[in-house]
């Protein structure tokens, strides 16, 4: 379970609706007279005891199997839930490596991918597409280096955090490639592009709602990490959110979307404790 029986937060809360229950029955037995048996007495104290316990179990059932959580951040309105991107509505984030390779090759980019499930649904033609990023303005601007050392993909390398828009999608650029074409970050890179992100979706998105992908949960290769879960990815793009003091005005809002697979490893409830 994902949340503990005796979460601190739970038992705040329980708390809460406790006094609530209690004042309900200090009222009750104004209006109500109990017989003054002892049976009596204690067969209401059992059935109260039991009401009770069903309470706090049902909040701890509800607690473990949330899958959506509401926070309000600058006071701009963040939500996290499960789901599908390409089912939201507003601009939607694909995360692209930092080339802004298109090659679906399930080596450069893998086929069950976000990136790669992007590119075969929604660019009808490939080679037009690449064209438009290479010639784009505002991309050339960030342009880090021409790597005339690739043999595969694309050669202009540009600066993570870097976005371009089309149509109703921000694609935007996420990982490194090592030689071997393989996609990794430092935690750096990953703190830097974040807040450059936020950056980014501060200019582009103009009064309109953004949906996000959890950002990382596909990469295996967090160099000087063993491990990093989805929670503290999740818990640092909502950080980078909170520092980098981008604001959505109402009705606008951001919207984290965790896909279906990742649920079991996100605490929602936690969320809106932290």
């Amino acid at each position: 379970m994902k949340v503990k029986l005796f979460d601190k937060k739970l038992s705040k809360q329980y708390l809460v609706v406790l006094s609530v229950i209690g004042l309900f029955c200090s009222f009750a037995l104004i209006a109500i007279k109990i017989p003054d048996d002892n049976c009596t007495r204690f067969t209401i104290g059992i059935v109260l005891a039991s009401v009770l316990l069903i309470v706090y179990l049902f909040m701890w059932i509800k607690a473990n199997v949330q899958t959506k959580t509401t926070l309000n951040i600058n006071n701009s309105t963040m939500i996290i839930k499960t789901g599908d991107i390409f089912g939201e509505d507003g601009l939607k984030v694909i995360a692209f490596n930092e080339y802004f390779d298109s090659l679906v090759d399930n080596r450069i980019i893998a086929e069950n991918t976000l990136n790669g499930a992007y590119i075969k649904s929604k660019i009808d033609n490939v080679g037009e597409f690449d064209e438009k990023v290479d010639s784009n303005t505002v991309l050339n601007n960030k342009v880090l280096e021409v790597n005339n050392n690739r043999t595969v993909g694309k050669k202009k390398r540009y600066k993570l955090g870097t976005i371009y828009e089309n149509d109703d999608y921000l694609l935007t650029a996420f990982t490194r490639f090592d030689d071997d074409n393989r996609a990794f970050l430092n935690m750096d890179d990953y703190i830097n592009f974040l807040l450059n992100f936020w950056n980014e979706i501060d200019i582009i998105y103009a009064g309109r709602s953004i949906a996000i992908p959890l950002l990382g949960s596909g990469i295996t290769r967090f160099k000087g990490y063993d491990t990093i879960s989805e929670q503290e990815l999740l818990d640092l793009l909502i950080w980078s959110f909170k520092v980098s003091r981008t604001k959505f005005t109402y009705p606008s809002k951001v919207s984290i979307i965790v896909h279906e697979s990742k649920k079991d490893k996100i605490n929602f409830y936690k969320l809106k404790k932290d």
